[in-house]
């Protein structure tokens, strides 16, 4: 597994090299002294996993290039490393997966990887269905949502669109436990695909904007709010 490590300042990141490297698990890491540095190794960001990103006094630069990051890798859990506790809110702006405070990092760094390990386990998890168009095998995290279109769910993805004639009640239970809420009769989200949700409307990251009845407003309210509580 590859992670990032960014900090401008070098022992900082030999601290977060030694606890990692204490960890027990083969991992690639690869450091950077600044934001856009990284940002522009696109080949070691097309696979790494992890980020460690070191936030200064002024933490400005450093989390708008997190969220530039984010919004351009959604897979890559960000983890805001700093000495200020007064940034904490800011992760939840930059979707960032964790926030850590530099004088407690070799109490809490373990606890921190052990709960993204399990997440990027759970995101890499595979489920298979038999579409119309075959047997196709896709990564949970992949789905953005589904939708009910004349007679038939239609899979999102990135790059695809799979049609399947099963109930989404069907589709609802056998997604269960894997971050997807019911917001309609006929949507089913992958939470981590919300960008915001305000006024019985919810934006995804893709910019698609869906009613939510006011009736169901308070339960979606509350699953995604679960949800953000522990991805962060």
């Amino acid at each position: 597994m590859k992670i990032a490590i960014c900090d401008d300042r070098k022992n900082d990141r030999d601290v977060l090299v030694a606890l990692l490297e204490a960890y027990g698990q083969d991992f690639i890491i690869k450091e950077y002294d600044h934001g856009a540095s990284l940002y522009m190794d696109a080949e070691y960001m097309q696979e790494c996993r992890i980020i460690f990103m070191g936030i200064s006094v002024d933490g400005i630069d450093e989390l708008e290039m997190a969220g530039q990051i984010k919004a351009e890798y959604p897979k890559v859990h960000i983890v805001l490393v700093t000495a200020y506790m007064n940034y904490a809110l800011d992760g939840y702006k930059v979707k960032a997966s964790r926030f850590l405070l530099k004088d407690d990092l070799d109490q809490t760094l373990q606890e921190c990887m052990d709960d993204i390990l399990w997440e990027i386990q759970r995101e890499d998890r595979v489920v298979e269905f038999n579409f119309v168009e075959g047997n196709v095998p896709l990564r949970v995290d992949d789905i953005i949502y589904i939708e009910t279109s004349k007679h038939k769910n239609v899979f999102y993805t990135k790059d695809q669109t799979f049609s399947i004639y099963r109930k989404m009640d069907d589709l609802e239970k056998d997604l269960e436990g894997m971050d997807f809420v019911r917001i309609h009769q006929s949507f089913l989200i992958n939470m981590r695909y919300i960008d915001k949700l305000s006024s019985y409307v919810m934006t995804l990251t893709t910019g698609k904007e869906i009613s939510v009845p006011k009736s169901r407003y308070p339960e979606v309210k509350r699953q995604y709010t679960l949800f953000k509580g522990l991805h962060f």
